[in-house]
């Protein structure tokens, strides 16, 4: 396979799973009809979107995706990556991919790198010790291999769901019972800061990852999914590596660096009209692709140009979403065509730098 174009989506499922299974303290789950009218929802948007990748998250149960790819028709078109134990109990990442891309077999991480440390005693004498003890993602990150091209590396993707900004719950911690009194005022305050934390380190656990794949060599890496945080957000910044963006000729690249379509987006249109997400009528982008500077059009190491980025987000602005079978989160898209840095402009800005 020799693809000139190369379309990569990320997709939150609003709790996708089979008809009156529990989710949550839902005992109920979903009914037929709305479990109908999801499977018909899904389905339109994957037949208008036709991406060569598609991350999901928010997946319960397997046959779930299986039957929107069915009501879509396009079974015969991808490989359906899901964990064996995608059966209606928990939340999992899972993916699409169209036929002859995959390589290898994919394998979801629970647990942070051996070797993965947030522990420090401060900077300066007036910083006290900090010691973060998790050990794994709250779902696991889902990786796997694309080869596009037959005499280029193969493309690593990895897709992820973080925690949410929701307060972690921390009444039925026993530390909150034994003084019920005093922490129940400070339940949303302490709850935030812990599902901050956690999001944060997750960051970090998957940016660790990321630096052991990249660090060194010429891989190209793709980055897909929910971090439930923003562009500029310290979770985004970390998961990033923070790279410089250039503009005219300029040409560059990091080699650990990662780069947001809705960025490279910004850099061609007029007007930023990307977010992913409403929550009490505050618009964010809580939904990501972020590509290493194999993808970036002013890298050295360029493979693959941008080519633009669509969000499908009208769904948003109808808050009901299990009346129509719609998500919750917005749905993006990015193209990437084949272009690789041509030889002369390499030797060109060895030689100017």
């Amino acid at each position: 396979m020799n693809l000139r174009e190369l379309s990569i989506a990320t997709f939150n499922l609003f709790n996708l799973n089979e008809p009156g299974l529990r989710m949550y303290s839902d005992p109920e789950g979903w009914t037929q009809d709305q479990y109908n009218l999801k499977l018909q929802w899904v389905a339109r948007q994957l037949k208008m979107l036709k991406p060569d990748v598609c991350g999901f998250q928010e997946l319960w149960h397997r046959d779930s995706l299986d039957n929107c790819l069915q009501t879509a028709g396009m079974t015969e078109n991808y490989d359906v990556l899901a964990p064996p134990e995608a059966t209606g109990t928990k939340i999992v990442c899972a993916a699409i991919v169209r036929k002859g891309l995959l390589e290898g077999q994919p394998d979801w991480m629970e647990r942070f790198p051996r070797k993965f440390v947030l522990q420090s005693s401060g900077d300066d004498p007036q910083t006290p010790d900090i010691n973060v003890s998790i050990s794994g993602f709250s779902r696991p990150v889902l990786h796997f291999t694309i080869k596009p091209r037959e005499n280029d590396p193969a493309i690593h993707v990895y897709v992820c769901h973080f925690k949410s900004k929701a307060p972690t719950k921390v009444f039925n911690e026993a530390w909150y019972k034994a003084d019920r009194t005093t922490y129940s005022k400070h339940s949303a305050g302490l709850g935030s800061a812990l599902s901050t934390i956690r999001r944060t380190a997750e960051a970090a656990a998957l940016r660790f990852l990321l630096t052991e794949q990249m660090k060194g060599n010429n891989t190209p890496v793709i980055v897909i999914g929910d971090i439930n945080d923003g562009q500029q957000s310290n979770t985004a910044n970390v998961l990033t590596g923070q790279p410089k963006y250039l503009v005219g000729d300029s040409a560059g690249g990091g080699d650990t660096a990662l780069y947001t379509a809705q960025t490279l987006q910004e850099y061609r249109d007029t007007r930023d009209v990307y977010y992913t997400h409403v929550h009490q009528d505050i618009r964010e982008s809580l939904d990501h692709i972020l590509v290493s500077q194999e993808f970036y059009d002013n890298s050295r190491k360029r493979l693959w140009m941008f080519n633009g980025m669509t969000v499908n987000n009208d769904h948003l602005n109808f808050e009901d979403h299990k009346a129509d079978g719609t998500n919750d989160h917005g749905i993006i898209r990015a193209i990437f065509k084949y272009k690789p840095m041509k030889k002369e402009a390499q030797d060109v800005i060895e030689e100017e730098a």
